[in-house]
């Protein structure tokens, strides 16, 4: 078993990057913060998903020794000129230790935000930037994207952020919000799940030839 660390202590992005990568390396295991014993986060101060993907890919291997993935990830929204952005998961305020509490404050301001902008300008995307980073120095980060728009309520059980309130141009037509869709389908179309698609290989070769190890 190959071991990789995750720069997260999301339950559901761990999954979801465990879903992806195992199609190019079966054998990988994925930790998370979680499970790693005092681990301290550092701050995402930098002003790109870019930057605050490095941030934490960095800090990772620092703290574990391990190659590191971290992600960085945010809605923007037409609207409002692009934001929340880097800033998406902190819109309402500083983050909560409540997952589900701060994603349902943050949902609650983005709609009240949006209450008086007609449908056809509700237009936003998903953005994310992955960072892989090997304790040799060696770096890499690609990006994804995830076009669709901002609905007038919440809908789904499904994901996480603000899955509950977009929908992607692939179902535009039958209205289903990210939160709806079935894992394998957002893995497919997400911005994640794109950018995840085109870094794995480069994960795969690196730890296939063992050049990844600390």
């Amino acid at each position: 078993m190959t071991r990789i660390f995750l720069a997260s202590a999301n339950a559901k992005k761990i999954l979801e990057m465990q879903r992806i990568l195992a199609e190019h390396v079966p054998d990988v295991e994925v930790l998370g913060i979680s499970d790693i014993d005092g681990y301290v986060e550092p701050v995402e101060d930098q002003p790109t998903f870019e930057g605050n993907a490095l941030l934490k890919a960095r800090a990772g291997v620092a703290a574990t020794g391990l190659p590191s993935i971290a992600d960085d990830s945010g809605l923007c929204v037409d609207a409002l000129n692009g934001m929340p952005g880097v800033l998406s998961a902190r819109w309402s305020g500083p983050p909560l230790h409540d997952k589900r509490g701060a994603d349902s404050r943050n949902n609650a301001l983005l709609l009240a935000q949006l209450h008086d902008v007609p449908d056809e300008r509700r237009g936003a995307h998903f953005a994310c930037a992955v960072a892989w980073v090997l304790p040799d120095g060696r770096e890499r980060v690609v990006e994804g994207r995830m076009d669709g728009r901002i609905i007038r309520e919440e809908r789904g059980s499904g994901g996480f952020g603000y899955d509950v309130v977009f929908v992607a141009v692939e179902h535009a037509d039958a209205g289903l919000t990210s939160a709806e869709l079935e894992p394998g389908e957002k893995d497919r179309i997400s911005h994640r799940g794109r950018a995840l698609r085109e870094l794995a290989p480069h994960v795969a070769a690196d730890l296939v030839t063992g050049r990844a190890s600390g």
